[in-house]
């Protein structure tokens, strides 16, 4: 058995090494090492996927919120209301921008953004929502459109977690995460569902304009060489990991299945532990388990973890502290704002080994080891 890991990036390359070392040699021997043949290539089929008409490569997930906040054209000081419960940064590309991040807490089922936290938030300097699709699963995006047609708000959507995944509309129309709000915005970090072997990211959008902008962003302002309409960035997704992702992408909906397959196997084999809550996948969206995360009650967390750590299986808590308690937005919380979800999670969650090669050997172990904890 392969030795346990959170993701086991190595077997999932073996399985089409082939076909990535072909891709790679083809650019080295082609020496476009930036702006190759292959970043068009790939923004073209990743748009074609998603069923988008724009999909912009650039350095990072990172860059791809900074910039997609930046096409908005938003001033200093405006608000824009995003979760609590997320990696750091969905809110920090607000604040380096000089806006104002206003979180919002959380559902306590699936950790994504409240939606009645959100209208508690909106002010009239409120100008954009960030709403994460975390763990692998969407939020609630519906009635998130509906506060943005009333209000006059943007919605950038994080789809760092949850490239792959489809949200229901009550209609039964059926929209790609990432599509569906004003832009959308991804990460290739190796360990996503859609990794590559370095940093990469993208963006999403069907408004033609917003296009434009964000391609001159992500390219120093510039839309003619050496003349700089705007002031922007230089972000760009190198053409050996953009060759990297044209291979993997057709495998996409493959370990999204893998993944789903590998959570319905934990759920059967720890649903009946009383202290444990299994992952809950909204009605309105499928899963695509970015991260397995279990809810660990009556304060048994840590000691599960402790327990997990000295039987060698590897686990890991997503996200220890709120951002609301985190040093670097003290300035932007004050004494009122209150998310008592947000804080109860960060004591409860726990999350184990997903990825596309997990084995049911490698689940059996791994569940025993849990249900030997609480036995």
């Amino acid at each position: 058995m392969n030795p346990l890991q959170m993701v086991d990036l190595k077997s999932q390359y073996q399985r089409i090494k082939p076909e990535i070392d072909g891709a790679i040699q083809g650019v080295i021997d082609s020496c476009q090492f930036v702006k190759g043949a292959e970043v068009k290539a790939f923004e073209q089929e990743l748009a074609q996927y998603l069923k988008v008409k724009h999909a912009i490569a650039c350095g990072n997930g990172t860059d791809a919120l900074q910039v997609a906040i930046m096409a908005l054209g938003l001033k200093p000081g405006d608000e824009v209301i995003t979760t609590d419960f997320t990696f750091i940064a969905t809110v920090e590309v607000i604040a380096l921008l000089g806006l104002k991040p206003v979180l919002a807490d959380i559902n306590p089922a699936t950790f994504n953004i409240d939606i009645e936290s959100v209208k508690r938030a909106i002010t009239p300097r409120t100008k954009a929502i960030v709403p994460v699709h975390l763990f692998g699963q969407c939020a609630d995006m519906e009635p998130l459109l509906q506060l943005a047609e009333k209000y006059g708000l943007y919605i950038v959507e994080d789809t760092a977690q949850g490239l792959g995944a489809e949200y229901r509309f009550s209609d039964g129309t059926v929209r790609k995460a990432g599509t569906i709000g004003t832009i959308g915005c991804t990460s290739f970090f190796p360990s996503k569902n859609l990794g590559c072997y370095g940093d990469g990211g993208a963006l999403f959008t069907n408004d033609d304009q917003l296009a434009e902008q964000i391609r001159c962003l992500t390219n120093h302002g510039m839309k003619v060489r050496y003349h700089h309409d705007m002031i922007g960035v230089n972000s760009r997704l190198d053409t050996i990991q953009a060759a990297i992702l044209r291979v993997k992408l057709p495998h996409l909906d493959e370990y999204n299945r893998a993944r789903r397959t590998a959570a319905g196997k934990y759920n059967a084999a720890l649903s009946e532990i009383s202290d444990i809550e299994t992952p809950a996948t909204a009605a309105f969206t499928n899963h695509i388990f970015h991260q397995y995360t279990l809810k660990v009650k009556n304060g048994r967390r840590n000691a599960l973890k402790r327990h997990l750590d000295e039987q060698g299986i590897p686990n890991m808590i997503y996200y220890p502290i709120p951002l609301h308690q985190q040093k670097a937005f003290a300035p932007y919380v004050t004494e009122n704002d209150k998310f008592p979800i947000s804080e109860a999670i960060c004591d409860e969650v726990l999350s184990l080994p997903m990825h596309t090669e997990l084995s049911d050997e490698q689940i059996e172990r791994i569940t025993a080891a849990v249900k030997a904890f609480f036995s």
